[in-house]
């Protein structure tokens, strides 16, 4: 291990290595930063020096080396002695300079509390390369010292040819005061690892923290149980005033034996079978099977893994969730294998052999006690078939068809709507999809497929899907569609040369592959007028299709749209000529943060809110989701906000949460999503706070 000791010197001083290297000397300089006070002395005794960062862009700490670079070569850890002085956490920005504008750079919020060593990888590196999106909470305890591991490193570095060390706090609005002890670089990087050493227990629950609803044996999760059951009991009694289907029988609305929509009393409406207003609020993922986490590779997370033997064979399983076109698989370590299944293993630690019933019979008295009176996507359909809650159900449009790249794609590429293959593989999953439910006067409706990437990134973003149509191949359907559909407006390619301001001698110039599609700019309109409108024929293609076969194999359900995420103007209006519902997932404070409703109200569409959560990190998974709390408390204070707010939009008919259950603490298989987002934790145990305040606000919702 190599280190490098404190300057004594105010603002600019020598340092030196412990090492005989002579060429291994740096110093010291100050930006913005004062040292203060007398030489001070951590726990274990390590010398450190308090300096105060002024108010200002950067204040900065630089080491570098006295005379030429610094050779780290074989070296895989950088480690700082550092203490956070303030009452506060504070943020510390980490970057290592290299030759030819290399770096690596860091972002750490480093806690009030005494000296620890912050470690960091000396290469790009993240919790996504173990298995999950969101790392542990920092700093941890390793042997009685405290330890911060940086859990996110940007950038490259040729380590032979070091030229900085760079600590700053960005854009301090009072001093902030920061220990700085000794630096060092280490061969050995376990501590990294140890970063994610025994952090999950037998039940599938966060090692290192303390919660409510944390339990330690399974006598006392059956005892958990047992009493929420008694509570369930209590909160059994009927709701008055509903109908069979949770309508509300005060606003009698056109009955057709089947759920649909209707506009009247100056707002949209879902109308219940017996023909009754009803405002959907749902689950999503509502299921046994969804926190499935790869244990291959990295057993070293888990405390007491239960052996591969009966019973808890049932809970493992083989899995593969690698896929290159997935943007939300990318640097995903630790994605295929064997995995294990800790809800699953709950539930049979409280119910044993008859668990799968038993949370049937659980889960379905939880949702209409916590006043939810549908069943949203991804669930167990056997819930539905319950005829309990009404229920929606997911179609996936599976196939051997071609696919566009919108510059997105997160979870996949665009469907090629104009690929003969595709018209057969949505004929082929619609009639699969509906020949059992079509019947069921229980099921709201069907989505068909989730969050398609009808847009790109940036500023450019909404005419992603255009461009990435003509960046295909020439054997691309949707490209010889975009081309017919340019021959036809301009007849020759040097009108479309002037309209594009390109270069164009002949329409087969359009054919090669990522052909330079000019971006949209004000000098040639033509060109944002041109990709509008083949975005609105690639949505009208899309979604005519799937409209088409979902009213004849099933022409009694509502067809709920896909779910937008990414989106543009065209699509929607797309969507609202042939779907029944528009449906978004937003991600958001407030429903009209997430989605321009003054637009859908012109549309003339009703809208579901078919995907929102509100996060916190207190409970366990390390993620706070895609929308965070601070706490727990204020995770039902947020959802009371959102679902108040979307009740009282004439256009919004519904709030689906996603989800359900915790996602796992080391990564769902799908992509290694970790957060804190569920009803219940892993334990099938409710968080009691939320769902409450979960339970008040849906019975709140009036007609």
């Amino acid at each position: 291990m190599k280190s490098i000791t404190p300057c004594v010197g105010l603002v600019l001083g020598l340092l030196s290595f412990d090492s005989t290297a002579a060429d291994i000397a740096a110093k010291i300089q100050l930006q913005q930063v004062q040292r203060v006070g007398a030489l001070e002395h951590d726990a274990q005794g390590t010398p450190l020096w308090r300096y105060a960062f002024q108010p200002a862009v950067r204040p900065t700490v630089v080491l570098s080396p006295a005379n030429g670079t610094w050779n780290w070569r074989g070296q895989k850890t950088l480690q700082l002695q550092v203490q956070n002085a303030m009452p506060w956490a504070v943020t510390v920005q980490v970057d290592i300079e290299g030759a030819a504008r290399q770096h690596l750079h860091t972002v750490v919020g480093l806690p009030a509390g005494p000296a620890q060593r912050l470690v960091i990888p000396l290469h790009a590196s993240s919790s996504r390369a173990f298995g999950m999106q969101v790392g542990p909470p920092m700093p941890f305890q390793d042997h009685g010292r405290t330890v911060f591991v940086a859990t996110k490193v940007e950038g490259e570095m040729d380590l032979a040819q070091v030229h900085a060390i760079r600590l700053s706090i960005p854009q301090p609005q009072a001093v902030q005061q920061l220990l700085l002890g000794t630096v060092e670089t280490a061969e050995d990087d376990s501590q990294v690892q140890d970063a994610y050493r025994d952090i999950v227990d037998r039940w599938g629950q966060f090692t290192r923290e303390q919660w409510p609803e944390k339990i330690d044996s399974d006598a006392a999760l059956r005892s958990a149980h047992a009493q929420e059951d008694r509570t369930l009991q209590a909160q059994s009694a009927a709701r008055s005033g509903l109908d069979t289907y949770g309508g509300w029988q005060n606003v009698p609305l056109t009955r057709t034996g089947w759920f649909h929509t209707q506009q009247a009393n100056g707002r949209w409406w879902l109308v219940t079978p017996e023909g009754h207003a009803f405002f959907s609020l749902g689950v999503n993922a509502v299921i046994f099977s969804d926190t499935r986490t790869y244990v291959q590779g990295r057993e070293y997370m888990f405390v007491d893994l239960p052996p591969d033997q009966p019973p808890w064979s049932a809970f493992y399983g083989v899995s593969d969730s690698r896929d290159a076109e997935r943007g939300a698989s990318a640097g995903i370590g630790a994605n295929y294998g064997r995995w294990f299944d800790f809800y699953g293993a709950n539930l049979y630690r409280t119910d044993g052999a008859g668990w799968l019933a038993a949370w049937r019979k659980r889960t379905l008295d939880r949702l209409q006690a916590w006043g939810f009176n549908t069943i949203g996507n991804w669930s167990d359909a056997a819930l539905g078939r319950a005829h309990r809650v009404a229920y929606t159900l997911s179609i996936d449009v599976d196939g051997a068809f071609g696919n566009v790249s919108s510059g997105y794609d997160y979870w996949g590429r665009m469907p090629d709507p104009f690929d003969p293959r595709f018209a057969q593989a949505v004929e082929r999953s619609v009639a699969k999809a509906t020949a059992s439910p079509r019947n069921d006067p229980w099921l709201l409706g069907y989505f068909v497929d989730n969050e398609l990437a009808w847009a790109g990134q940036g500023p450019q973003g909404r005419w992603g899907l255009a461009i990435g149509t003509l960046h295909g191949e020439a054997r691309s359907a949707a490209k010889q569609a975009f081309i017919a559909m340019l021959k036809k407006q301009y007849a020759a390619p040097s009108k479309l040369a002037v309209a594009w301001g390109i270069t164009l001698d002949d329409w087969s110039a359009l054919d090669a592959v990522n052909f330079p599609a000019p971006a949209p700019n004000e000098a040639h309109p033509a060109i944002a007028q041109d990709y509008s409108t083949w975005l609105r024929s690639y949505a009208d293609r899309y979604f005519s299709l799937v409209a088409a076969a979902l009213h004849r194999h099933d022409p009694h359900h509502l067809f709920l749209g896909g779910r937008f995420v990414v989106r543009t103007p065209e699509a929607v209006a797309s969507c609202a000529r042939y779907c029944d519902v528009l449906s978004f997932n937003v991600y958001a404070d407030l429903p009209q943060h997430g989605v321009d409703l003054d637009a859908m109200h012109k549309l003339g569409k009703p809208v579901l809110i078919t995907e929102f959560h509100f996060g916190s990190g207190d409970r366990g998974p390390f993620g706070t989701g895609v929308v965070s709390a601070e706490n727990e408390a204020q995770r039902g204070e947020a959802y009371a906000r959102f679902v108040q707010a979307a009740a009282r939009d004439p256009a919004i008919v519904g709030t689906h949460w996603f989800d359900y259950v915790d996602q796992p603490v080391t990564g769902r298989i799908l992509d290694g999503e970790n957060s804190h987002i569920g009803l219940v934790g892993v334990t099938d145990i409710p968080f009691a706070g939320f769902v409450d305040a979960v339970r008040k606000t849906n019975l709140g919702v009036k007609p």
